[in-house]
């Protein structure tokens, strides 16, 4: 094709360059529709990473403290008479206690660190404050915090995707 019936071609208005306002149209109502299929996907997998966060922490807690009360009932940890031989705190878990029946006095870990509630909104509390404390005094159904730490609970107030409420995980 030679320079003149090149720009004859084009002058002529049969040329095709670009696109048309349909097919811009079509285009973005496709990425729409594929970017709100994608937005809830998204959301749900930050959801179910959280969940397993707080299944994971919850295990570790409650693992420490079933740990905490059978050294308590074998006799390494100091258990007064009339105690549950839970530890006092969730501190005691990380911070260690006393091996009693250790003439050096080493001390007990059960935890390494707390896992903090994935659910907890201020990231300026400390991870002990973001778990609801059930004391070994206090009824499944209405838990409350008292001398020793038996369960521990979210105080998140969703519903998981298992269809139970966080509290009662």
């Amino acid at each position: 094709m030679s320079v003149t019936a090149f720009h004859k071609y084009f002058k002529s208005g049969k040329s095709h360059c670009g696109f048309t306002l349909v097919e811009l149209l079509i285009t973005v109502a496709i990425v729409g529709t594929l970017a709100s299929i994608a937005m809830p996907m998204a959301e749900l997998v930050v959801q179910r990473n959280k969940e397993e966060e707080l299944q994971s922490g919850l295990r570790q807690i409650r693992s420490a403290i079933d740990a905490y009360k059978q050294a308590a009932d074998e006799g390494h940890v100091t258990k007064l008479v009339g105690e549950s031989g839970y530890p006092k705190s969730l501190r005691d878990l990380v911070y260690g206690v006393d091996k009693i029946d250790d003439p050096k006095k080493s001390k007990i870990y059960f935890l390494r660190k707390l896992p903090r509630d994935p659910f907890a909104l201020d990231a300026n509390v400390a991870a002990e404050q973001t778990w609801g404390k059930r004391s070994y005094d206090s009824g499944p159904d209405s838990p409350h915090e008292g001398v020793d730490v038996f369960d521990v609970y979210s105080y998140a107030s969703g519903i998981g995707l298992n269809g139970i409420p966080y509290r009662d995980w």
